[in-house]
This record gives structure tokens, C-alpha cells and sequence, in this order.
């Protein structure tokens, strides 16, 4: 028990200095766990062990004794811009994330379980400090853009079941971390550098989940998740401090708001010997969400679907993950559109849309497993008019999460 609670230990430690991620969801992960991540990010009616008390807390109530899951994602998003100019588009250097997870689910009695995760659920960033060859602050078009965004959530569960149904609480409590910076003073625009170093910030909300056995065979699932205001000082706003820089852009009434959204989610699992099929449906409301909607943001409906087939001592899975980009492009004609369009598409390129997903599991032991999955996203292209111009942005992502789980 000494050398699992120092591996805890480790785990929390390594997730609370872990640097922001490009997300795939909008700005969320599509799974917080191998199982899950495999499984096209599906689990709000299917039992993935400790790693549900973030997707539906009400699932933990189908575990049995004690699971301790740990485990990180490499992270690798490919991003590139043309800065404008219809040409060679500069990569981003913000390419290389780790993003570790750990969570513990215990029953308490035969219709009681407890549970606590601490996750790394959504982030972004970009980084075009680097000049290109041969290019300058004038032709460019990106005046050493860089971005961060990183959101970990601390999550404990009760959950209470009965012989066929079960309800979980969870509330939660979010650390943010954003920093937004750029140098435009070779555009010719009057502009001074932009950035006063990462601001963060703690937030409050909760997941309300519920599931039901139509049959041994059939769940159904349910779980929403508040949303949670987060303000970041001195990155956003345009009407104060540093931050005033936006105003040159043509932004008015943007604040340092930068609240993650609700979520309204439904699954199924249906097992067929040793098949199981998932789906889950999610509608994450950005159009709702304090930052994201002055930015044109709209709600997000993503689909998930996975293939889990199990045999004695492994398993074995595949997943989809679609969602359409959330980031709506505005009319470069009228005021701050132009300016709206280029900030998404350089600093918040949330744009992915389709996940394609494989995994595994094998047992070393009977109380120890590894899991592992693989995530790509292929690339997607996005042209946005600036009033300058069009701004051209390609993004595709690929991911490797690795996680070991213990039963006691």
C-alpha cells in the first residue's frame, strides 16, 4: 500500500504543473481515460472503473471494491497558419503536451460507492514566437502569437444504486490558467506589446448523473454538468490595463470571462457476449458560456461511438468522435468581425471535428491491468476573412494515453 500511495502521490503532483493542451471536443478532451479514449469518449451508460466519476458519477455505483486508476496522454496537435498571407504557413511549436489523470472508486456498502478524480479536461494553446525564414513582423501576419489555456478539475463522487439503477453527485472544483500574448508592434498600427503573464483562477460547479438497466444487456444513461465562470485578469478584456491592445483591433465589451460551458449528455451500452456497444450524445452549450460567445462560439452536438470486445485476461476497442467546429465565422464587414475571425483562427484554433479511435487492455496480474489508446484527428483546413484578408489555418491532432488500473 506504501508504494501505491507514493505513485499517487506522484501522479497528483505531476498533474498540478501540467502545461496546457490543444483539445479535440472544442477546447475538451474527447475521453479522460484509456478505456474511454478507445471507446470514441463514450461512457455515460458503460462502467469504465474510477475514471466515470468525471463522465457520469453514477456509474462508480456498478463497481465492485476498491479501483485505483492512473495514467497521462501525449498529446500532439499539429497546427500551422499562413499569417495572412496566402503562402507557406508557419508552424506552430506548441506541439508536445502531457496530460495526466488519476481517480479512486470505492463501495462503501452494497448500495453506496465513493469516488474522487483529478483530471486534465480541456485546454489550448499555440506558439508562433519563432520567425520563419526570411519573414518579418510585416509579412508574417502573426506578431509571435502564443497562446495557453489549461483547465483541471478536482472531482469527488457519491453515488447510490440499487439492483438495477443508480444516481452520482460530484461537485467540482476547477483550476484555470490562461495566458494570451502577442507583439504587433511591426504591423503599423500603433500597437504596443500584448500580455501581462498567466492569470488563473478557481471555480465551483457540480455533475448530476443518473443511469437504469432496461435489461441485463441494455443501459441507459444521463448526466449534466454545470457550467463554471472562470476570470482571468488582464487577458480578455479590452477596456482596461494591458489588455486594452484589443480595443486597436476593433473589439468592444470583451471581458476577462472564460467560463466553461454546460453539459447535457445521454449514453448507451448494449453487450452481446463478449461485444459491448457504447454511443453517447453531448450538446456542450459554448453559445451559452461567458468569453466563448462574445467570440462567436456556438453549441457544440458531438456524437461518440465505440466497439469494446473483451476475452479473458484482454480487451479490445475502436471509437468514432464527431463535432462539428463551434467557432462560427463573423461578418469581416461589420465592426470587430474581422478582428474576432483572426484571433479564433490564430490563438483558439479549436477546430478539429472527426476522432478516430483504437485501444487495449491486458491484465498483468488479477488486480492489475494496462490500458492503452490511440486518438487522430485528421487535419482540417479553415479560411476566415479578416477585413484584411483571409487567414488560413490547418490543424490535426494525434494522442497516446497509457493507464494502469489496481483492484482491490
Amino acid at each position: 500500500m506504501k508504494t501505491t500511495n507514493h505513485i499517487l502521490a506522484t501522479a497528483i503532483a505531476t498533474l498540478l504543473i501540467a502545461p496546457a493542451a490543444f483539445a479535440t471536443n472544442g477546447t475538451n478532451m474527447t475521453g479522460v481515460s484509456a478505456v474511454s479514449s478507445a471507446l470514441g469518449g463514450t461512457g455515460t451508460a458503460a462502467y469504465f472503473g474510477a475514471a466515470n466519476v468525471i463522465i457520469n458519477p453514477a456509474m462508480i455505483g456498478k463497481g465492485e471494491g476498491t479501483i485505483v486508476g492512473f495514467g497521462g496522454t501525449l498529446f500532439k496537435p499539429s497546427v500551422s497558419n499562413d499569417g495572412g498571407t496566402g503562402g507557406d504557413k508557419q508552424n506552430s511549436s506548441a506541439d508536445t503536451f502531457v496530460i495526466p489523470s488519476v481517480a479512486i472508486s470505492s463501495r462503501i456498502n452494497e448500495s453506496l460507492s465513493f469516488g474522487i478524480g483529478m483530471f486534465g479536461t480541456s485546454g489550448m494553446g499555440v506558439d508562433y514566437s519563432g520567425y520563419p525564414a526570411g519573414a518579418t513582423d510585416m509579412t508574417r501576419g502573426l506578431f509571435k502569437a502564443q497562446s495557453q489555456l489549461q483547465i483541471m478539475r478536482i472531482v469527488p463522487t457519491i453515488a447510490y444504486n440499487t439492483a438495477n439503477a443508480g444516481i452520482g453527485f460530484s461537485p467540482i472544483l476547477q483550476y484555470g490558467a490562461l495566458d494570451v500574448n502577442y507583439d504587433p508592434t511591426g504591423l503599423g498600427m500603433g500597437l504596443s506589446k500584448f500580455g501581462s503573464g498567466t492569470a488563473s483562477d478557481l471555480g465551483y460547479g457540480f455533475t448530476l448523473g443518473g443511469y437504469y438497466d432496461l435489461s441485463k444487456q441494455f443501459t441507459v444513461g444521463a448526466a449534466y454538468t454545470s457550467a463554471i465562470n472562470m476570470k482571468y485578469k488582464n487577458q480578455l478584456n479590452s477596456s482596461t490595463g494591458a489588455a486594452a491592445n484589443f480595443t486597436g483591433f476593433g473589439l468592444s465589451g470583451i471581458t476577462d470571462n472564460l467560463e466553461q460551458p454546460a453539459e447535457i449528455k445521454v449514453g448507451a451500452a448494449y453487450t452481446m457476449g463478449n461485444i459491448m456497444l457504447t454511443g453517447d450524445l453531448k450538446q456542450v452549450r459554448w453559445g451559452e458560456a461567458k468569453g466563448y460567445k462574445d467570440f462567436g462560439w456556438q453549441d457544440q452536438n458531438v456524437i461518440a461511438l465505440g466497439l469494446k470486445y473483451t476475452q479473458p485476461g484482454y480487451w479490445l476497442g475502436v471509437g468514432y468522435n464527431k463535432a462539428d467546429n463551434p467557432i462560427k465565422a463573423q461578418d469581416a464587414t461589420l465592426p470587430g468581425g474581422g478582428a474576432i475571425n483572426m484571433f479564433n483562427n490564430i490563438f483558439f484554433p479549436a477546430t478539429t471535428e472527426s476522432h478516430f479511435s483504437v485501444g487495449g487492455g491486458y491484465n498483468l496480474t488479477k488486480a492489475v491491468s494496462l490500458d492503452g489508446a490511440v486518438v487522430y484527428a485528421p487535419e482540417v483546413t479553415t479560411t476566415v476573412a479578416t477585413g484584411m484578408g483571409n487567414n488560413t489555418t490547418s490543424h490535426s491532432q494525434m494522442s497516446y494515453t497509457m493507464s494502469v488500473r489496481y483492484k482491490f
